[in-house]
Order: C-alpha cells, then sequence, then structure tokens
C-alpha cells in the first residue's frame, strides 16, 4: 500500500513526535461525522474492508522515502527518522462498527489504537474510505426507502467521479439496500449480484428496432430486458410483446414514466404477458421515485445512477478523526464550534486486530427473487 497516500502534515507531524521522542507513545483516535449532511438525519457505516486492507498492507517504500527525503520541510530531520518509516507496518488495533449501522453525528464509526505514528499517517485515507462509501450506502437507504417494495438497482459508475469510485459506489449501495450493480468488477471483487442487459448503442447498431430486439432475446433469453425508447416508447412495447417470451421485462429511460409505465403495462398485459416486469431509469433520485411511487406506476424496478454514485444532493461528508487519548490521558478539543469528548467512546461494537482480514466475497445478502434482468 502506498505509504505516501496521506496528506503531507501527517508525515510532518511524524517527523514531529519521531523528533521529541513520543513516536512510540500509544495514542488513540475516534473518526466520527461532526455534522450530518444537509437533508439526512442519519448515516450508514460503510468503507471498512478498505480501511483494514489499507492498514494491513501500510508501508513505505524506498522511492517514496528517497522523495520525502528530497523535501525541504524534512531538512532537518535526522536520518533515523527515515528508517524508522522504511520499517514502519501498523501494529495496532482497529474497532469499528458493523458495515450497515446506522449512526448519527458524533457517534465513531471507528477507533484507531496505536503508538502514534501509525495511528496519525492513516487519517487522510481512512476519512476518505469511510467518508465516500458512507455516503453512497446512505444515499442508497434514501431511494430504496422511496422505493418501498421496487427493487433499486446502482447504475451509476459511468459517472462517478473515477472507476475505481464507482466500483466502490456498487458495493456502498448494496450495503444501503440496492439489489446489486451494474458494475462488473464489484460483482467480481465482492459476490455483489451485478445486472444489465443493453444500451441504446445496441438498438442504433442494427437496421430495425424488432431485429434488435430479437437478437437480444435470442442472446439473453429469460434475462432479456428490452431498451424500448431509443425511437418511440410505445412502438418498441410493442415489438416487445409481439416477440412474446422469454423475457424478463422491458426498461423507460426517458420521458414521463408514470404515464408510460401505464401504457407499456397496457400493452404487455394485453399479449398476455402479465408476469413481464417494467424497470425505470434515467436520472432517478429518491424525490422522483416517492413520486412515481405515490402515483401508483406499474414500476417493477428502478436503476439509479448519477445521483447515487455521486451523492450529488450531498456530496461530501464532515468526517473528523480526532486525538481523543495518548498514554492515558485524554484529549480534548475546545474550539468553538468543534469541540470534542476526551477520552475514547465505548459505545464500538467489536474489535479487529491486526491478522484480521475482511471477506473478498459473499457479504452474506442475496438479491431477492423479485429482482430484474441479470
Amino acid at each position: 500500500m502506498n505509504g505516501l497516500l496521506t496528506d503531507l502534515y501527517e508525515l510532518t507531524m511524524s517527523a514531529g513526535y519521531f523528533e521529541a521522542g513520543i513516536s512510540h507513545q500509544t495514542a488513540t483516535f475516534e473518526l466520527f461525522i461532526r455534522r450530518l449532511p444537509e437533508r439526512r438525519s442519519f448515516v450508514i457505516a460503510a468503507g471498512l474492508p478498505q480501511v483494514v486492507e489499507y492498514l494491513l498492507g501500510f508501508r513505505f517504500t524506498s522511492e517514496e522515502i528517497d522523495y520525502l527525503r528530497s523535501l525541504t520541510q524534512f531538512a532537518r530531520v535526522s536520518a533515523s527518522f527515515f528508517q524508522r518509516l522504511r520499517d514502519l507496518r501498523f501494529t495496532g488495533d482497529l474497532f469499528a462498527v458493523p458495515e450497515g449501522t446506522l449512526l448519527f453525528a458524533g457517534e465513531p464509526v471507528l477507533t484507531v489504537r496505536a503508538p502514534i505514528m501509525e495511528a496519525q499517517i492513516p487519517e487522510t485515507y481512512l476519512l476518505a474510505a469511510i467518508g465516500f462509501q458512507t455516503l453512497i450506502a446512505t444515499k442508497a437507504a434514501r431511494i430504496v426507502h422511496a422505493a418501498g417494495e421496487r427493487a433499486v438497482i446502482e447504475f451509476g459508475t459511468r459517472r462517478a467521479h473515477t472507476p475505481e469510485a464507482g466500483a466502490l459506489a456498487g458495493r456502498a449501495a448494496y450495503i444501503g439496500g440496492c439489489i446489486g450493480t451494474s458494475n462488473t468488477l464489484t460483482g467480481f471483487r465482492t459476490g455483489i449480484p451485478v445486472y444489465g442487459t443493453a444500451a441504446h448503442s445496441w438498438v442504433l447498431a442494427f437496421p430495425s428496432e424488432r431485429e434488435a430486439q430479437r437478437r437480444l432475446q435470442e442472446l439473453l433469453g429469460p434475462d432479456t430486458v428490452y431498451l424500448i425508447d431509443t425511437y418511440d416508447t410505445l412502438e418498441g412495447a410493442r415489438i416487445a410483446a409481439s416477440l412474446g417470451r422469454p423475457l424478463w421485462g422491458v426498461r423507460l429511460d426517458s420521458g414521463d414514466l408514470i404515464e408510460l409505465s401505464r401504457a407499456v403495462r397496457r400493452i404487455l398485459d394485453e399479449a398476455g404477458l402479465v408476469e413481464a416486469k417494467i424497470m425505470a431509469s434515467g436520472d432517478l433520485n429518491e424525490y422522483k421515485i416517492a413520486e412515481i411511487v405515490a402515483a401508483g406506476a406499474p414500476i417493477d424496478a428502478f436503476g439509479v445512477g448519477t445521483e447515487l454514485a455521486t451523492s450529488s444532493d450531498a456530496p461530501a461528508l464532515g468526517g473528523i478523526y480526532k486525538l481523543v487519548e495518548i498514554e492515558g490521558r485524554y484529549t480534548a478539543k475546545l474550539s468553538p464550534g468543534k469541540v470534542t469528548f476526551p477520552g475514547p467512546n465505548r459505545s464500538i461494537a467489536f474489535r479487529i486486530t491486526t491478522w484480521w482480514r475482511w471477506p473478498t466475497r459473499g457479504l452474506g445478502r442475496r438479491a431477492p427473487s423479485r429482482c430484474c434482468a441479470r
């Protein structure tokens, strides 16, 4: 793991601890959310496996140490500090709430107890790993709540801030209640169900929409989901109905989803395809989904992308990582508006030690049988 994946001041402080002769002292840091984002009354904790993997792999390479030596901020630091960095590994303890835990402002997500250098340098990574995934899991929980009994799938990698962020968002959305993700790397890494069939480019690639739908049905059989709004949504539904079984259903990606879903439902039912499902996507969020559900639209599943994978209405989380104890001495911050409680919080639910590894596949949750086509 890249030891330099941190802010510079974590390293200058660590050098200072070393030169002051206190780098061996045991420190306790707590990570918590100071204030909840707007329109949030809770958060759903996520990101713990990445924290564990980071701490287990934490180290500095020779090239990284040479780079630090070249910086003016370390010109007055002794050579023995750089040797200490070369040998540095995380030897402390990590305490954390289970992922999926509902938390409020001020409640610890995790606690790190280790020699102060080992506890200080990870601050940047831990805040980023927990903050982003907690935001996405929380957004997912809101969307899933709005959807009620209807399934929600995470579709947002193409709009995520980076491809890797998209992969993490798929996992976090699953923790927040989505039945799966469109991101195949997330599925490979974690065992989370993956979903998706074809985009508008599939329809455009064939001479006619009927040919495109027929070929898709031949390819996917009962997993077929026709995207029917490339040209004319109702005509696309009629073509899908005429092709009959096998299919899972159809997807609407534009237009008045409430009225279109009603019209499409009638077309499918009149063709005897009463079991065929309707999925909706296209710039959805919890508010739009709540309106669709309240209107009683016959939509069975939602695919949510941009607003879920970026948590666009609340894109940042005020995560805090504070020293609360060192060598048995409780510490607290007294700054106005930023006061912290002295001493570690005792409510953390379980303990993870440095030998423990989070499973990389199979999160112990299966998608319900009503889920849409894979």
